[in-house]
């Protein structure tokens, strides 16, 4: 849904700028819950107000919820048909190409300079071997931004 969300706000309608897209991406996968909804809210609100953004949150989770219901019901009848499993497992590596493709793309504009790519490796370091919470890692970062990257 990222993607998407960001070829539509940045490169069709021209909303925002691929760096206020960066920021918004980061802000909202900072706060609890999926993040195309927070920004399909943000920028519904930014384009039209409340009502923009309530138009934008029904138009994201809606059709969601709909195929979620759907496909649920198909997968719990014929999960355990051969070519429904293998279908399942062949949609786990485009899922991650995905999220390598957003990453790629929001790269240059995450890190000004090499502090903040040593906050984002000491992050994934302390949550991948450490086993710190990712809240904690969020709010450390929070916290590091607003004392020393003023």
């Amino acid at each position: 849904m990222v993607p998407l969300i960001k070829m539509e706000v940045v490169e069709n309608f021209h909303w925002m700028t691929a760096d206020e897209f960066g920021t918004i991406y980061a802000m909202g996968n900072a706060l609890p819950g999926p993040v195309a909804t927070k920004m399909a809210g943000y920028v519904g609100f930014k384009v039209a107000g409340l009502a923009g953004s309530l138009v934008a949150l029904l138009g994201v989770a809606g059709p969601s919820l709909i195929a979620m219901i759907l496909l649920y019901k198909f997968l719990s009848q014929a999960q355990n048909i051969p070519q429904v499993a293998g279908m399942i497992k062949g949609i786990k590596p485009v899922v991650i190409v995905l999220l390598a493709l957003l990453i790629l793309e929001l790269w240059p504009t995450s890190f000004a300079g090499w502090t903040q790519a040593a906050i984002a490796i000491l992050g994934f370091a302390a949550i991948k071997f450490l086993h710190v919470h990712p809240i904690v890692v969020v709010v450390a970062a929070l916290a590091f931004g607003a004392v020393a990257l003023r």
